[in-house]
């Protein structure tokens, strides 16, 4: 199975998230990571969806997605012809002793300190899904408390936009 990350441009009405959801649902498909939010478009939002299947019956639900009523467009987005980010709060055993080099090791990885206790510190890191796995590992020996993580948002690179192009087609033969 490959791993494929969706954009879909979808009407801002109440119900979408579930028919969509639904459809991957009824083909036993299971959405890895899934973000809504809303465009640069009045009354349109994206969604960011992740799944892992074979390509052809990503085909199958591509088309099917199409004919939803909501949906206006659907673009497959390549990671090399992508940003891709998700963001992570973790919240991580911070004694005395330990503390400084928690510290360093957010620096290393670019994250911030957003709150300090006197036993925790909570983290904030933003990156790609392989980038947020690699620090978890680093800060797992100090004890995770909490951990709280977005799905996937994405969006190609260069000065196209999906919004730039007709809507209700799609981009590519997914």
């Amino acid at each position: 199975m490959s791993r494929h990350t969706l954009s879909v441009l979808v009407e801002d009405q109440p119900g979408v998230l579930a028919r969509v959801a639904s459809l991957f649902s009824r083909r036993g498909f299971n959405i890895e990571s899934l973000a809504v939010g809303p465009t640069e478009l009045p009354h349109v939002s994206r969604m960011t969806i992740v799944v892992s299947v074979e390509d052809s019956p990503l085909e199958q639900v591509t088309k099917q997605l199409n004919k939803l009523i909501n949906v206006l467009k659907i673009v497959e987005l390549e990671a090399d012809q992508s940003v891709q980010r998700e963001i992570m709060l973790v919240k991580v055993k911070a004694d005395l002793d330990s503390r400084s080099h928690i510290l360093e090791t957010v620096q290393l990885f670019r994250a911030k300190v957003v709150d300090v206790a006197q036993d925790v510190v909570t983290i904030e890191a933003t990156g790609a899904h392989d980038k947020l796995v690699a620090l978890l590992k680093v800060l797992e020996p100090f004890g995770i408390r909490e951990l709280v993580q977005s799905g996937m948002v994405a969006m190609g690179r260069g000065s196209r936009s999906i919004s730039d192009r007709s809507p209700r087609s799609t981009d590519k033969a997914v």
